[in-house]
């Protein structure tokens, strides 16, 4: 199963409260941002990926950049546990690939996860793309990173 976990794009700055926090749209360059990774993703995803993404203004957003049909999932909100994201996956049993649009610190605790076993504090660039695959070969599961891509290199 692949595993990508799509950082939202730079977003306004906000209020304090959850509501004002849920309704920060992108700034410009947030808009840019995810229209370049948008593009990238599309010449490399398979067509049978599930799209889920926070309700958050910004990340459903930089989602709808993908022009992708995606699904707003509530336990992908900013303040989600590292849990939640992967019930909503399904990992690692999902058998097609799926994406998550969503927040830190919750998607570097993730990604830190999938690289070394724990959850640690990482940080992930905005509007930035991790891809994890994981393989199993007859006893053995193993974690891969296929590629982590920013969106200031594209």
């Amino acid at each position: 199963m692949d595993l990508i976990l799509w950082r939202h794009a730079e977003a306004q700055t906000g209020q304090d409260d959850l509501n004002g926090d849920m309704e920060r749209p992108l700034t410009a360059k947030g808009k840019r941002q995810a229209a370049s990774m948008a593009k990238w993703l599309e010449k490399h995803l398979p067509d049978s990926t599930r799209v889920l993404s926070s309700p958050a203004a910004r990340a459903m957003e930089t989602a709808h950049a993908l022009d992708r049909k995606f699904k707003s999932v509530a336990s992908l909100a900013p303040g989600a546990c590292v849990a939640s994201l992967l019930i909503a996956a399904d990992w690692p049993e999902s058998r097609q690939p799926v994406l998550l649009v969503c927040h830190q610190p919750t998607i570097g605790h993730l990604a830190s996860l999938l690289l070394f076993g724990s959850e640690h504090d990482m940080s992930i660039r905005k509007g930035s793309v991790w891809w994890f695959t994981n393989r199993s070969r007859e006893d053995d599961n193993k974690v891969m990173l296929r590629t982590a891509v920013c969106p200031d290199y594209l």
